[in-house]
């Protein structure tokens, strides 16, 4: 899993079969001291979070598992928004 930030929405209104009604989101992983690093990547949005919202993103078959499609194309979903974590300044909200 993955402690990230939701960036924005991804909207895509002709998509996989398997991602109908999925709402899609762009985040970016987060580093120990809460800083955006890497790429910004679209996950799967279960559980209906917001823009500016840190999230835990699971990937590869979990996320798929998260879906409850096992043939889905999707490759990261998002299955918890963080309220407090440990590390260093990493603190959930906006």
């Amino acid at each position: 899993m993955y402690i990230c930030k939701v960036q924005g929405k991804c909207v895509s209104t002709i998509k996989n079969k398997a991602l109908m009604g999925c709402s899609l989101v762009t985040t970016q992983r987060l580093n120990e001291s809460g800083n955006p690093t890497g790429e910004i990547m679209v996950a799967v949005d279960t559980i209906g979070c917001s823009v500016g919202e840190i999230v835990l993103v699971t990937a590869g078959s979990s996320a798929r598992c998260a879906l409850g499609h096992t043939n889905s194309p999707a490759d990261s979903a998002i299955i918890g928004i963080v309220d407090t974590c440990d590390l260093n300044q990493i603190k959930g909200g906006k």
